[in-house]
């Protein structure tokens, strides 16, 4: 596959997205530390931040830390007509575009040299209109390949610019700590570091084979490649997402199996809706959990044919949330997710005699009210006065 010999890959990626959205939108609250969320901390400002508050975190020890933080409930709305405007400049720039979120993008200018100038003048010019039209601070990192562009914006946080040259690329990688490769979460960096492992430049220098009896096959062969700035993805337009999903954040407070239940079965509820609306269905159910260290895992189930209805997708899901109960009780749980994967655009086929379920029945009627009077017009009596929980990120339309 064909990799630019220039840096020609922006990773852009908007600076505490729902904080500055409302530090953009309240006067009141620019210069100040800001906290998005009461119970769990969705985004803090990097005022915020600074003080040491950081986002998935309790919102007591949040407190704790920042007590004179000012902690504003989330609008989703205003974060999805920011992120659409932001996009609309994002194409405007180049039509390669790969969306990751709804605050952060690949875009390859590699073809603009000639007609706009050199990408690191292409980039300086993205966060000047995205500053001057939308309002909002945005980091770009630009490189060869999509994992050091993304890694160099993670490095030029907050509000900056970096462009790695393809000449000095492995002497701004090594130095780093090895969290900052792709893949390496907790678990593996703290096998890595009982190893006396802590750069990048430590890990290439280990060797392929170590790396795969350390960490298995794929994980070793994935950072080894890293390490080395291997990475010959290209930017994709036009990729339908390959699943749906939403997350409810949670306290570290105890919670309840039917806590839990209710606050499952609103996300599942959000997901199917989605899903009918895009005209798409699935076969695998995924429910993820962050537990009380903020490790995380997933369970899953693949039904037998697909479906985009309410009552078998939360039939599954419920069954994963019934296993993983015995653990969520002894670990504790600070977030509970739903995605439901292996997405079809094909038609359902329905069961002879082309009866339609009485479930599916239920759902278009469901889905025809809050079309007309909004998503809040109708919901479960068990989430009656709950937090209604974050989404996770989508990509614009």
């Amino acid at each position: 596959m064909f990799v630019s010999s220039d840096a020609t890959i922006l990773h852009a990626d908007l600076d505490a997205f729902y904080a500055s959205v409302e530090q953009r939108d309240d006067p009141r609250l620019r210069g100040r530390p800001v906290i998005v969320g009461g119970g769990v901390v969705l985004a803090a400002s990097y005022e915020a931040k600074a003080r040491g508050v950081r986002s998935a975190m309790g919102g007591r020890q949040a407190r704790q830390l920042c007590p004179e933080a000012i902690v504003v409930p989330p609008r989703m709305a205003a974060y999805t007509a920011a992120s659409r405007a932001v996009f609309e400049i994002f194409r405007r720039t180049t039509p390669l575009v790969e969306g990751l979120s709804i605050d952060e993008a690949f875009l390859d200018v590699g073809g603009l040299r000639r007609l706009v100038g050199p990408p690191a003048d292409i980039a300086a010019r993205l966060r000047r209109e995205i500053r001057e039209e939308i309002g909002l601070p945005i980091t770009v990192g630009v490189a060869r390949t999509k994992f050091l562009a993304k890694v160099a914006s993670g490095v030029a946080k907050p509000d900056g610019l970096l462009v790695v040259a393809p000449a000095g690329e492995l002497a701004f990688l090594h130095p780093l700590p090895v969290e900052r490769l792709w893949g390496v979460g907790p678990v593996t960096a703290t096998k890595l570091r009982q190893r006396r492992i802590h750069t990048v430049g430590q890990v290439a220098r280990l060797g392929e084979a170590t790396l795969v009896s350390l960490l298995g096959a794929g994980a070793g062969r994935h950072l080894h490649a890293l390490a080395h700035n291997r990475d010959p993805r290209p930017v994709q337009v036009g990729r339908r997402r390959g699943s749906m999903g939403a997350q409810h954040a949670l306290g570290r407070t105890p919670h309840s199996p039917a806590d839990l239940d209710a606050i499952l079965a609103g996300l599942v509820d959000r997901v199917t809706r989605r899903m009918r609306a895009a005209s798409r269905s699935g076969r695998t159910v995924m429910l993820r959990l962050r537990f009380g260290d903020y490790t995380r895992a997933t369970r899953s189930h693949t039904l037998a044919k697909a479906t985009a209805d309410t009552t078998p997708l939360l039939g599954a899901a419920r069954a994963l949330l019934r296993a993983a109960l015995p653990e969520l009780d002894r670990r504790g749980v600070t977030l509970i997710g739903v995605s439901v994967g292996n997405l079809d655009d094909s038609p359902v086929q329905l069961p002879l005699p082309f009866e339609r379920d009485p479930g599916a029945e239920l759902d278009a009627a469901v889905d025809a009210v809050r079309d007309r009077f909004g998503s809040t017009a109708l919901t479960r009596a068990v989430l009656l006065g709950r937090e209604p929980g974050v989404e996770m990120p989508l990509l614009p339309d």
